[in-house]
């Protein structure tokens, strides 16, 4: 089975201060640490284990700039057999459908019969999976915590609905799914695998190498602002180290009738 995988590189939430620009512009971004988006990264874990089981190959694919490079490497230090990397100066401010667009132009270069996603990125617009799916005309399920394969046209797939409960459908191949976390468990990538792929080339694409013009990626969804919601009555910002804040939330929970 031939996999493409879309990944991004993404500031790490548990290595930074997330702070916002004193203009609302965007979040301050110098000296940010980043990895691989977290939900990308449970999909290549399970494009992996499929190949693992039925053969064929995993392409992760990122839409980035040249520092995405590492995120593809590390990727590919896990398991994934190929990476391509989308680096055009005009898909640095695009919105999701930009992206898609560029995503669906690599994977009609190809001949996938799964294409992945994780459920959300950074901005948690959870929607890229689902352009890419209705752009390429595939059937598409999001928020996936179960594959199963079937046959060589069938998946048997489990969705995690509202209220914790599981919805399970097949789908057929070729076919777009988001992944959710927990699907399975990421395996470690030590740094003989990183220093096993350092010297892999990895092609770039440009936007002319894809068919596509600046026009036709060019953002129809414009972010205004960002900003920190004002707190609302009542509420409470607990401060301190985790154990702190820990007990200090049990201790306002029992005031407050909540536990006992």
């Amino acid at each position: 089975m031939e996999i493409l995988v879309c990944v991004k590189r993404v500031p790490d939430p548990a290595e930074n201060e997330i702070e916002i620009k004193s203009d609302g512009s965007d979040i301050e971004r110098d000296d940010l640490v980043y990895s691989v988006n977290e939900w990308d990264n449970y999909a290549v874990e399970e494009a992996i284990q499929i190949k693992d089981k039925v053969g064929g190959s995993v392409t992760v694919v990122t839409v980035g700039d040249e520092e995405s490079d590492e995120v593809l490497r590390r990727e590919m230090a896990m398991g994934a057999d190929k990476g391509i990397h989308i680096n055009d100066e005009a898909l640095e401010e695009t919105d999701g459908l930009g992206v898609a667009k560029a995503l669906k132009a690599v994977v009609e270069k190809g001949n996938y019969d799964l294409i992945l996603t994780g459920a959300q990125a950074d901005d948690g617009a959870a929607q890229v999976g689902g352009m890419l799916a209705a752009l390429l005309d595939l059937p598409y399920a999001s928020l996936v915590n179960y594959i199963e394969i079937v046959d060589e046209n069938t998946l048997k797939i489990g969705r995690e609905i509202e209220g914790g409960n599981q919805e399970i459908n097949e789908i057929k191949l070729p076919c777009v799914l988001s992944i959710q976390t927990g699907i399975n468990e990421p395996r470690y990538v030590g740094i003989r695998g990183i220093r096993k792929v350092a010297g892999v080339e990895i092609p770039e694409m440009e936007l002319s190498d894809l068919g596509l013009s600046e026009d036709e990626v060019a953002p129809r969804v414009k972010r205004l602002d960002y900003f920190i919601p004002e707190m609302g009555e009542g509420a409470e910002i607990l401060e301190g180290d985790m154990e702190e804040i820990a007990e200090k939330l049990v201790e306002l929970l029992k005031a407050k009738g909540g536990i006992k």
